[in-house]
């Protein structure tokens, strides 16, 4: 169902894309069909610059981009910024877990509302996944060259991504050191589990230091505000439960109502996140109103960012899911 949906999906990344880093040259955003396959088609003002170029090839959905010479079609060579092979996002499979195609999306479209979007291609941006649980959010994070950070409250998924993450990496031979394993006590008392890690991309990448972290801590994320201090963190980006099939549980049990989950956490969300930095977060429509899930990211401080393509990120996941994306920025001083 995704993919029938990703076309349009794709329009509305593309019309955020040009805003937001394209200066609002790209215009006449369709689609068409070349050839007997569908494309989609739009018109960049003072054409496709190489730097254009790069930041188009990370759209979530994109294979390739052309360029109309007459009536045919030329490649345009694209820099994507991934940094490790695609099994890291492909290889886990797992009821509840998150279509990869759209967490790129709701990462990208993140980024795209904080003040920084403009150095997406240069930036090593801190990303934090407040419902991180297997890690599908913090894997993106690392494709793309960033520092991830993860919170959770389920044990199990905590230990199958600390599993997967250093099978993996030692399967690929990927340079990384464990800075910290095990629990986290205050008080003489267990207050959660972290995994903190060092890794670089390449060997010549760990020997000019230019290594990443990823840091993910077993721990109800309500509490994100003990782990993660105030202003260090980019973007946060949250796929929250949908109220069917999975529940998110809080300080009062178990929550099926997102906004539940919104109204205690979204505060403590806002507070790790940097002045400029921008929170994505998607749900399901169907057990909780868009105006509602805007009203809890206001109270916690944010702007929801709620016109134009902004608007145009519902798709459905199945008969008792339509999903919705709020994405929202921190204000600066």
């Amino acid at each position: 169902m995704y993919s029938g949906a990703a076309v349009e999906l794709t329009c509305a990344e593309l019309e955020i894309f040009g805003d937001a880093v394209l200066d609002g040259r790209i215009g006449d955003v369709a689609t068409e069909t070349i050839g007997g396959a569908r494309y989609i088609t739009f018109d960049v003002a003072g054409g496709l610059s190489e730097r254009d170029a790069a930041l188009l090839g990370n759209l979530s959905s994109a294979y390739a981009i052309f360029e109309f010479v007459g009536d045919l079609l030329r490649p345009v060579p694209v820099a994507r910024l991934d940094r490790f092979d695609d099994d890291l996002l492909t290889i886990q499979k797992y009821p509840g877990k998150t279509n990869e195609q759209f967490t790129k999306l709701l990462l990208n479209v993140t980024l795209l509302a904080s003040d920084w979007a403009g150095d997406l291609l240069t930036r090593r941006f801190r990303v934090l996944d407040p419902l991180c649980g297997r890690g599908t959010t913090l894997n993106q994070a690392m494709m793309y060259g960033f520092d991830a950070a993860g919170i959770d409250r389920d044990s199990k998924d905590f230990e199958a991504y600390q599993t997967f993450l250093s099978t993996w990496l030692k399967r690929k031979r990927i340079k990384h050191r464990v800075l910290e394993s095990g629990p986290i006590r205050r008080e003489r008392k267990v207050v959660g589990r972290r995994l903190r890690m060092e890794l670089a991309a390449s060997k010549e990448a760990h020997k000019a230091g230019d290594v990443q972290t990823v840091d993910v801590v077993n721990a109800d994320t309500t509490r994100v505000g003990e782990f993660f201090r105030p202003e260090t963190i980019d973007v946060v980006v949250a796929d929250a439960p949908y109220g069917v099939q999975h529940g998110s549980r809080t300080v009062e049990g178990l929550a099926r109502d997102p906004l539940a989950l919104l109204t205690a956490a979204a505060p403590g969300w806002a507070r790790v996140l940097r002045p400029g930095g921008a929170l994505g977060v998607s749900w399901n429509t169907n057990v909780a109103r868009r105006e509602a899930a805007a009203e809890r990211l206001t109270a916690a401080g944010l702007t929801v960012l709620d016109d134009g393509p902004w608007r145009g990120l519902s798709h459905r996941v199945d008969q008792a899911i339509v999903r919705d994306v709020l994405v929202a920025r921190k204000p600066a001083p």
